[in-house]
């Protein structure tokens, strides 16, 4: 595997636009070719090497990009990625694995909004908080995540999963407002508390909050109650309360949210 280290050179002013830093845009190029490479940073497009320190360890087989310091004012981390992995030893920006399709992606820090965004195959896992609109699709678009995987160790923010259709997202503690927002397919589940909006015009797909949720969204019905039903492959353990919607938006809605009883 070849290794390709990228050092924060210092405190990062007005955002970078880092698309380039990808696996597969950076496979094969040597070290003064891959600082050469251009990001955006306002209306000014700069070299990689402005923001970072660069080193390559050589190898065979996929790419493995290591990004070392505060990378919180660097979006598009790994938009588009297809292969290969990026390991972030902190915190990045919002945009990470943008319209990602393969590979994996690891934060051992906190992730700004948009992680995620229209994602269709991969790993992307956030050991800390996640912003807004994880795993969403794109504004004035219906079809957010479609395929993949997403764990978040912590919190995450609001519209978690809107327009999912596919792929599954997990977070070990609490969501904000409208979690599962539009979906229509795939498995959100929440191992914390929700605020409210949950499932607002759900359409299809599984939502499951283990915490409990503080204001339900009115177009659901309760269905039933579940034992220790397996989310995710899984049994989760507990009472859980079965819940169709979302009603005010369809006559006939194949969404399920179940909430621990």
């Amino acid at each position: 595997m070849t290794e390709i280290i990228l050092e924060v050179k210092g405190p990062i002013g007005l955002t970078v636009e880092a698309e380039a830093v990808c696996p597969h845009r950076l496979s094969g190029l040597a070290p003064g070719e891959i600082e050469a490479q251009l990001v955006w940073q306002g209306p000014a497009q700069l070299p990689l090497s402005d923001f970072f320190e660069v080193e390559v360890r050589e190898g065979e087989g996929e790419v493995r990009i290591a990004i070392e310091g505060d990378a919180s004012r660097i979006k598009r981390i790994g938009q588009g990625m297809r292969s290969g992995c990026i390991e972030i030893d902190g915190s990045c920006g919002m945009h990470l694995g943008e319209e990602m399709e393969g590979g994996s992606i690891l934060v051992r820090g906190n992730a700004g909004s948009w992680a995620g965004m229209e994602m269709r195959g991969g790993l992307l896992e956030i050991e800390g908080d996640a912003g807004d609109h994880v795993g969403s699709a794109h504004r004035g678009s219906w079809r957010g995540m479609s395929g993949g995987e997403i764990r978040i160790g912590g919190s995450a923010k609001s519209q978690l999963g809107g327009g999912m259709i596919g792929g599954k997202i997990s977070v070990a503690r609490d969501v904000q407002n409208f979690c599962a927002i539009r979906q229509s397919g795939g498995l959100i589940l929440v191992h914390g508390r929700a605020v409210r909006g949950v499932g607002a015009e759900m359409t299809g797909g599984v939502a499951a909050v283990l915490g409990g949720i503080e204001r339900f969204s009115p177009g659901f019905v309760e269905t039933g109650m579940e034992e220790d039903p397996v989310l995710g492959g899984e049994k989760r353990p507990g009472t859980f309360i079965r819940y169709c919607g979302d009603y005010a938006i369809s006559k006939n809605p194949k969404g399920t949210l179940f909430v621990r009883g």
